[in-house]
């Protein structure tokens, strides 16, 4: 990996704004009414944050571009995800985020090598769907997300293809009422310190305020490390109904700890 490079996915990162800390309230307070604008701003001023991360990367034959882009795709799920309300620092809660999308990046990338040009296009295919996700709240089709890259739809299907193994992370597999099932639902998340956010809070008080198969169903994933798939084997339901109560499931204990 490149060592001091200043440009980046052309980006100049000598360049890169600093945020206050005020400023980054601010930001994100617009962020949860809805401020397409200011979600962008945070985005830009949380790159450094990338790049430090990126840093513990410098062993891997990795390109430091591919790291990057793939860095910056878990900042904006942390922002995405993040709820300011539990009192914890957003760096503390997007480095873990971060440093999981690089590992699953290395660990699903094969030995095919993929040429610039291709992953350039699928990573802004990526982007475009994520904005369009959070501005329509709904999944694009190759037309939609071709309209506003300004790239033709072959080709963005064909750039998806040829980096399939970490992009099938992201993709849907099914969709329920509006519940979205990812491919990453139905990968086991082994257990780290660095990556499994529900273990650094104390939740056995949180975990009582839930029904027995809400309670079970966060065991099994958060503790034990099943898939959604897994789960729903288990408890005798389908993975649509795992999703939507482990999500009622997480909300209910977020209330409870900052209650």
């Amino acid at each position: 990996m490149a060592q001091g490079k200043v440009e980046i996915c052309g980006v100049n990162t000598a360049k890169l704004p600093l945020l206050r800390s005020s400023e980054k309230e601010a930001l994100f307070a617009r962020i949860e009414e809805g401020d397409f604008a200011a979600r962008e701003k945070y985005i830009e001023g949380n790159l450094r944050l990338v790049l430090s991360v990126i840093k513990r990367f410098s062993s891997s034959n990795e390109n430091v571009d591919d790291l990057f882009q793939i860095g910056c795709i878990g900042l904006i799920k942390a922002i995405d995800n993040f709820d300011s309300s539990l009192n914890v620092k957003f760096s503390t809660y997007a480095v873990p985020m971060i440093i999981g999308e690089i590992r699953r990046f290395l660990r699903d990338n094969n030995s095919i090598r993929v040429s610039r040009s291709l992953k350039d296009t699928a990573y802004k295919a990526i982007y475009a769907k994520e904005n369009y996700v959070r501005k329509n709240m709904k999944e694009p089709t190759i037309n939609e997300i071709a309209e506003e890259i300004g790239i033709p739809g072959e080709d963005i299907v064909y750039a998806l293809d040829a980096i399939q193994n970490p992009m099938s992370l992201y993709e849907p597999v099914f969709t329920d009422g509006g519940d979205t099932l990812y491919v990453m639902d139905q990968i086991s998340d082994k257990k780290s310190k660095e990556e499994n956010w529900v273990e650094h809070l104390s939740l056995s008080e949180a975990m009582k305020r839930l029904g027995q198969r809400e309670n079970e169903i966060i065991h099994l994933r958060f503790f034990e490390g099943k898939t959604q798939m897994e789960v729903a084997e288990i408890i005798g339901i389908s993975q649509a109904q795992v999703s939507r109560l482990e999500k009622n499931a997480l909300k209910t204990m977020k209330n409870y700890l900052t209650a």
